[in-house]
């Protein structure tokens, strides 16, 4: 159990390849993404598209007896839906989405590899009550909770609504992927139960978040629906709570290069369930080009 925080410099690389006019983004966006440690793609889904989404992601919220029971976490307070894990698993249309080669070829080309899924999810941030998501790097968790061994991965997150300064948006600290934070305290044991719904360990501290932030600065991205905000694995993010009647809606996937596959956690306790972290399928996704409007629900 740590009792002061630790301060790292990164090891591994932020783009694990070298950009070429070959490439799936242009060199400023590569550049852009190695000294931020995020990235905006705008409008990479048409409106048809997001329409399509849309529509299942209502269904899925109207329909929650259809997916696993454990993969559906509530909002604390309000019991409202706040995210379904694992939809790649449970869910066509989005598990299409999950493979689509517009976002597997970018992460191919970041991470340098092959990629797998290593988590899904939906995330709900409903008008007036949606909660906030703390300050944290989210390869502190994957290190210590699942096993992952090095900084390869990244998350995109496809914005099914219109992402405003105003409703809870994601906010970064650029630069941030450069040092890894260890945060203090001991994971209890099935810590995910609680962190799910509300983070209270596996967080920085505050004296941590401060410097991070006066070194680094804060942004918000924004964008219309059908742009995708992707950042590493190693970017301290959170997000605001929403008390606007705009609500919020994104579809947040993770690719892990298959070269970093999960081990047993750092932390020493016993990994988190699959829906959370894969450990069962490591077989690198095969990438599906067409339009997703042309999908069907599951």
């Amino acid at each position: 159990m740590a009792s002061k925080p630790a301060w790292q410099p990164r090891i591994d690389p932020v783009a694990h390849s070298r950009w070429t006019p070959e490439a799936p983004i242009s060199a400023e966006q590569h550049v852009m993404f190695e000294r931020d440690g995020y990235l905006v793609l705008e409008n990479l889904f048409s409106a048809a598209e997001v329409a399509t989404l849309q529509r299942e992601l209502e269904r899925m919220r109207k329909m929650p007896a259809s997916l696993e029971t454990e993969t559906l976490i509530a909002e604390p307070g309000s019991g409202a839906l706040r995210s379904v894990f694992a939809i790649h698993a449970q869910n066509r249309l989005f598990g299409r989405l999950a493979a689509d080669e517009r976002l597997v070829s970018v992460a191919r080309h970041l991470l340098g590899d092959e990629v797998y899924i290593h988590q899904s999810r939906l995330n709900y941030k409903s008008g007036f009550d949606g909660r906030e998501f703390y300050w944290h790097s989210d390869f502190e968790t994957w290190h210590v909770e699942d096993g992952m061994p090095r900084m390869r991965a990244l998350s995109m997150s496809v914005q099914l609504a219109d992402n405003h300064a105003v409703n809870g948006p994601l906010m970064v600290m650029p630069g941030s992927q450069r040092t890894y934070v260890s945060c203090v305290g001991e994971t209890p044991e099935d810590h995910y139960k609680q962190s799910l719904r509300k983070q209270e360990y596996g967080v920085p501290d505050r004296d941590s978040l401060a410097r991070l932030a006066e070194t680094c600065g804060i942004v918000a991205p924004t964008g219309p629906a059908g742009s995708v905000v992707l950042f590493d694995c190693n970017t301290m993010h959170g997000s605001n709570g929403n008390i606007t009647p705009f609500p919020r809606a994104n579809a947040f996937i993770v690719y892990n290069s298959v070269s970093n596959r999960l081990v047993e956690p750092f932390g020493g306790r016993a990994p988190r369930p699959e829906f959370i972290a894969t450990r069962e399928g490591f077989e690198p996704l095969t990438a599906m080009g067409g339009d997703l409007a042309e999908g069907r629900a599951a």
